[in-house]
């Protein structure tokens, strides 16, 4: 397989990140056989230094020209004065928007070996696995006007705008997604007070009914964010709006313990996605080798299965993951749970991920063999 994959590496320790991802893609590319050309870009914090602009035109053209992203991470306190359109988040929304990304994948599932990272017990905890499906592109986060009012501007506006297309468009999605997995479908909304969240709830049930085999219930954000944190093995796909989304993904992410283990993908309809890890810039750690790649590589992983058809690659960068933490490695996001050795630097991880990955193959390709 031939694809061209776009690189972001962004700000912070986006490319520390992305470079133990290059690693393994490399890897992938040598051991099954595919060709991956890989093409830089700016984005973020960065992009403003060299372009004046978060998101450069050239940018936008060399995603638009690629079979899908990667992205490390944006934003740093650099930036944090700048006017809103020069922000280093403009960046990462603007390239949502102008792809098409409607729908964001956050799969939130425990490792065994990381059980104890978690602050909640192990009993709930364990076997949690879950996708949280967010709608990307509409909601108060792109809803106009925008802005601040009245002569000492004591009033601030933000708009909450849904069409019925934008929110049917991400609950397929969701339907999809669940037809492949356990076949239940949370939405969650304010359908008791917000008239945007009624229609969210009239769609779902509309849709619903060209999946008869997949279970749906509502629950209200309020209910589901308790549930997260009590009940969250009773969920299969959540869907909800992008502000939700953007909370409750959050609020998810600490059932596995850290930020630094969940990949995500920004997906359209045919396919083309944008990949990136769910952790923000860590300005503290930047350029000091010690963040978690691991978000990043599954973020490669996600790639591979979503936008190239690639299961069994993905399936082995995944499992080389879960053999390097059962073997006891570490990044300093992780330390204090069991482990073997010191701490692993970042690069230290990905030539870890790297060495389970190829022994992987190389059985696989012996039994095949044989078979």
């Amino acid at each position: 397989m031939k694809k061209q994959v776009a690189v972001l590496p962004g700000d912070g320790i986006g490319q520390e990140v992305m470079s133990a991802a290059l690693d393994v893609l490399k890897a992938v590319e040598e051991q099954f056989g595919h060709q991956f050309k890989v093409f830089q870009g700016d984005i973020g914090g960065v992009a403003i230094d060299r372009h004046g602009t978060p998101l450069p035109a050239e940018t936008l053209e060399l995603c638009k020209s690629s079979d899908a992203v990667l992205l490390g991470a944006v934003g740093g306190p650099e930036w944090e004065d700048n006017p809103v359109h020069l922000r280093p988040e403009k960046g990462l929304l603007g390239i949502r928007k102008e792809l098409g990304l409607f729908a964001n994948y956050r799969p939130i599932k425990t490792f065994e070996a990381l059980r104890d990272a978690s602050p909640l017990k192990r009993s709930v905890v364990d076997g949690v696995d879950f996708v949280i499906v967010r709608e990307l592109t509409g909601g108060l986060y792109f809803g106009e006007p925008r802005e601040r009012r009245g002569q000492h501007q004591e009033v601030a506006v933000d708009t909450l705008q849904y069409e019925k297309k934008e929110i049917e468009n991400v609950v397929r999605k969701a339907f999809d997604l669940a037809a492949t997995r356990r076949k239940k479908v949370t939405s969650v909304d304010k359908a008791n007070v917000l008239e945007s969240s009624r229609m969210w709830r009239e769609v779902v049930e509309q849709v619903a009914a060209d999946y008869p085999e997949v279970e749906v219930e509502h629950l209200l954000v309020d209910v589901a964010a308790m549930k997260l944190v009590y009940q969250p093995k009773q969920f299969d796909v959540i869907v909800t709006e992008n502000m939700f989304g953007d909370i409750l993904s959050d609020e998810a992410s600490m059932l596995t313990g850290s930020l630094g283990m969940l990949p995500s993908a920004s997906l359209r309809a045919d396919g083309f996605g944008l990949y990136e890890p769910v952790h923000g810039s860590a300005p503290d750690i930047s350029g000091e080798n010690r963040a978690n790649p691991l978000g990043m590589v599954l973020s490669v992983a996600m790639m591979l299965r979503h936008s190239f058809g690639l299961e069994e690659e993905a399936d082995q960068v995944e499992k080389a993951v879960q053999e390097v933490l059962n073997a006891g490695y570490r990044t300093g996001d992780l330390e204090g749970i069991e482990k073997i050795g010191p701490v692993c630097t970042t690069s230290e991880m990905s030539e870890n991920v790297v060495e389970h990955f190829q022994p992987n193959y190389a059985m696989s390709g012996i039994l095949a063999a044989y078979m």
